[in-house]
């Protein structure tokens, strides 16, 4: 079959002919991974996922290729013109390129993003007083003559989107929430991530992007929400990482933190598909591009 059901879970896949222009339903679609059974959609690395839930439609991330998300976008059916709001996890290529489409199409549209300050891509800005000054230097040496700005305003490549940067856990409609966590990790860290966590009366369906910051620092971060978790879908960061490290995580998520179902995609890694699959047995929930799955 196209699509795996699991009875026994709560969350479950919905047939893909389930078109978007039907009455509201609370559901996680699949818009962009590397993985996935629907001859429909186009398969490619980078995530995206539109999430449903009380009447709001939420755009999560927008993939690596702004070509095949917009195709993806058609196959499934998806108006970005009705979206609520959209949130980009992070800066990196793989989770932002659709903007560009998502833009053409709705540009007024809102758009949480990370704070950061220097090096964000998404036109943050600094305070003149950030860098230190040198009053003995020539004027034609300083930084604005001497004389900076009380703010620097950073440039952005997305000009004229209406992007709300946030760097602390918000809630930003009811029962939806963003979790902010910062990387500690050689590579990414300082670089903020954003989580999405969606209060259902069973608990926290989250949705993560690549969890640089680590998934259990993101789960333990949630528990200042609601400590009990439902669902996890999105990229854990373990396409790399050792058996020893992925049986660790699974442990936390499953023995620790009691997270009783899970929806791994994107960056999570073949090796950690498997092995979560063997923990979460029929609790694992498929999540390739693509699928429809359904939310308490």
């Amino acid at each position: 079959m196209m699509r795996t059901l699991w009875l026994a879970a709560a969350a479950f896949v919905l047939p893909f002919q389930s078109t978007l222009a039907d009455p509201p339903a609370n559901r996680v679609t699949i818009l962009y991974d590397a993985f996935g059974n629907s001859p429909a959609m186009k398969k490619d690395w980078g995530f995206s996922a539109l999430v449903e839930y009380g009447g709001k439609r939420i755009l999560f991330d927008t993939g690596n290729n702004a070509e095949v998300f917009a195709q993806n976008v058609k196959a499934a059916g998806v108006d970005l013109r009705r979206l609520d709001f959209v949130v980009i996890s992070h800066r990196h290529l793989d989770h932002t390129a659709g903007l560009s489409h998502l833009l053409m199409v709705n540009p007024r549209v809102k758009i949480y993003v990370p704070q950061e300050v220097l090096g964000g891509v998404f036109g943050t800005s600094a305070p003149g007083s950030f860098y230190r000054k040198e009053a003995t230097l020539p004027e034609g040496m300083r930084y604005f003559d001497g004389r900076p700005p009380d703010k620097i305003v950073l440039g952005t490549a997305w000009v004229g989107a209406n992007f709300e940067h946030v760097d602390k856990t918000v809630e930003i409609a009811p029962g939806t929430f963003l979790i902010s966590t910062v990387s500690e990790t050689p590579g990414t860290k300082e670089m903020r991530e954003l989580s999405l966590a969606i209060r259902t009366p069973e608990g926290l369906a989250l949705i993560v992007g690549c969890s640089h910051p680590g998934i259990e620092r993101i789960v333990e971060a949630s528990s200042a929400i609601d400590k009990r978790v439902r669902v996890i879908f999105g990229g854990f960061h373990l396409p790399a990482a050792k058996d020893e490290d992925v049986s660790r995580i699974a442990t936390t998520l499953h023995d620790t933190f009691k997270v009783e179902r899970l929806a791994p995609g994107h960056c999570t890694g073949e090796p950690a598909f498997a092995q979560f699959q063997k923990v979460w047995r029929q609790d694992y929930l498929y999540a390739g591009v693509g699928s429809v799955i359904a939310l308490p």
